[in-house]
């Protein structure tokens, strides 16, 4: 790759124009790589045993999307999955792109109230679910909220008879049909709605691109130096641009094979899956890592094949990347960006030093900018001076679905300001070092405390509730709630409140701490002093 071009005085630089930007459809480059690599491994689902080759997961691919056709999806509609990690998730993702259908990425830890919002903010015609993941019955949750959901005609459950007759629909398109539904499709067109939450309240449904998300996965996995001779181990979420972007299309972009370790995270078969698949990439946010480097039996794990992964989601520790250097690993990037960029926009390089793979977030990817500008005036800043990181190029999102004014807030001039302090050295590399927006990330997980607020609010006791973030050394953040209670209501406790939110709102959402109060803290215009509250907090629960 060629440097990255920059103003050496101004916060601003240019990311290189090589390699070229893939100006192709999801679909056509999947087909590209069939014909390329066909007898290579494609997929493997470790809990289901399943094996795919490029030409057997091209082949399942065509078959759902013809069974997509047969069933009245078109360009445009909305498909939603609601699933962990499995190889029918792939393969819908593919097949949806294939038709020009719009796939809604849904978290399967989301509750029957998150639910209903995705699925009629983006008018979800077909739902595809598993039918239960840990302690959700996805099955019933789905029955409980589908009359509030007037677009959603047909639901689909992977694994039962549902999802066996769609399949078998696909009798009825023939493969020529497929290619001239493809053929009409541009690299351009929306292609994926993925929630993310805000501090504005319930999360915002970012639209991508066949062009935002097939090149971004492709230029990280340049950046990884991947070939078809790669197998990339991917624990982290397929719902989010980590799992289905930096990891299925940097892998099939590429050529390589992606492999499933677990439906959701468990350290031990993750590493059970590096070594008996001998992956050279490991995905996973920090604290992924510690939990499978604090195994009591790492030992036995084989990870002399790992060469590469990416790190993600916060800072990583130094301890952290000094045990994965010397296991061997010594090309792991760390990646920064976010849901509405594809997600990635800056990224450390294999060969860059220990300094900046735990100081900082690496350097401005290909064909991107950023600068960093004053929060205010929103002036470029000079070199070394803290302010928000804006990005600007192919990766930016069409928008917000449906919320043009909630995209004019963050989109200026091509520019999306990240609401994310930073500062850019002279070398053209990244150290974040805080957020102007009020959100909490637990376990790299963003949850908005407004959206926590509003559904606690719900709770017959609750008077007023304002919802800070505060250090955990195991998730980086936990919920604190700070509650007043009506006159008269019994002490509301976090056990209580626990009760209250389960099943109705994902688990990391739930506060671990309740703290019932009179007052806030305010300031004299009014607003809430959440600065203080969590020095409060900090300080009383010896944080």
């Amino acid at each position: 790759m060629s440097d990255a071009t920059s103003d050496l005085a101004l916060s601003h630089t240019v990311g290189p124009k090589e390699p070229a930007l893939l100006e192709q459809t999801i679909g056509d480059n999947l087909d590209a790589a069939v014909a390329r690599v066909p007898e290579r491994d494609a997929l493997v689902d470790r809990s289901a045993g399943l094996r795919l080759t490029y030409a057997e997961l091209g082949a399942e691919v065509d078959r759902l999307a013809r069974a997509l056709i047969a069933v009245g999806v078109a360009k445009g509609d909305r498909v939603g999955i609601w699933a962990p990690n499995c190889a029918e998730w792939t393969l819908t993702q593919y097949a949806t792109a294939k038709v020009g259908a719009i796939l809604v990425t849904i978290n399967p830890a989301y509750r029957s109230h998150e639910l209903t919002y995705v699925l009629n903010q983006a008018g979800v015609r077909l739902l595809v679910t598993a039918a239960s993941f840990r302690s959700s019955d996805h099955v019933a949750m789905v029955a409980s909220v589908r009359q509030e959901c007037s677009a959603l005609e047909e639901v689909v459950v992977l694994g039962e008879e549902s999802w066996s007759m769609l399949l078998e629909r696909a009798e009825e398109v023939s493969p020529e049909r497929l290619s001239m539904v493809q053929a009409e499709l541009s690299p351009h067109d929306p292609i994926n709605v993925q929630y993310t939450s805000g501090t504005t309240g319930f999360p915002k449904g970012a639209t991508l691109s066949h062009h935002n998300i097939l090149n971004n996965g492709y230029l990280v996995g340049e950046v990884c130096r991947y070939t078809e001779e790669d197998r990339i181990c991917i624990p982290v979420p397929f719902y989010h641009c980590f799992g289905m972007v930096m990891g299925n299309l940097a892998a099939t972009s590429h050529g390589a094979c992606m492999v499933i370790p677990a439906p959701g995270f468990d350290p031990a078969l993750t590493l059970e899956a590096v070594a008996e698949e001998r992956c050279t990439s490991l995905y996973g946010v920090p604290t992924m890592f510690i939990a499978e480097w604090a195994l009591p039996n790492l030992a036995s794990y084989d990870l002399t094949s790992v060469r590469t992964g990416i790190m993600a989601g916060s800072p990583c520790p130094e301890s952290t990347m000094t045990r994965l250097i010397e296991a061997g690993i010594d090309e792991m990037t760390i990646c920064y960006g976010m849901t509405e960029t594809s997600p990635v926009s800056t990224q450390t390089r294999t060969d860059d030093s220990f300094e900046r793979k735990v100081g900082t977030v690496g350097a401005v990817h290909p064909h991107l900018e950023i600068k960093v500008v004053d929060p205010v005036t929103r002036s470029t800043l000079p070199r070394g001076e803290a302010g928000e990181l804006c990005t600007k190029g192919y990766s930016v999102m069409l928008g917000y679905w449906d919320e043009p004014e909630k995209t004019a807030e963050v989109l200026v001039d091509g520019w999306m300001h990240t609401g994310d302090l930073a500062v850019l050295d002279t070398d053209g590399y990244v150290r974040i070092t805080g957020r102007i927006k009020d959100m909490v990330i637990r376990g790299g997980e963003n949850i908005s405390p407004r959206e926590v607020e509003e559904f606690l609010h719900t709770h017959p006791d609750v008077l007023d509730v304002q919802v800070i973030g505060v250090p955990d050394s195991r998730y980086g953040e936990e919920l604190c709630a700070w509650v007043r209670v009506r006159d008269g209501a019994p002490p509301l406790t976090a056990e209580a409140l626990r009760e209250f939110a389960s099943g109705r709102l994902a688990h990391y959402k739930i506060p671990r701490y309740v703290r019932v109060v009179d007052e806030f803290p305010m300031t004299v215009t009014g607003k809430v002093r959440k600065v203080e509250m969590r020095e409060v907090t900090v300080s009383e629960l010896g944080l």
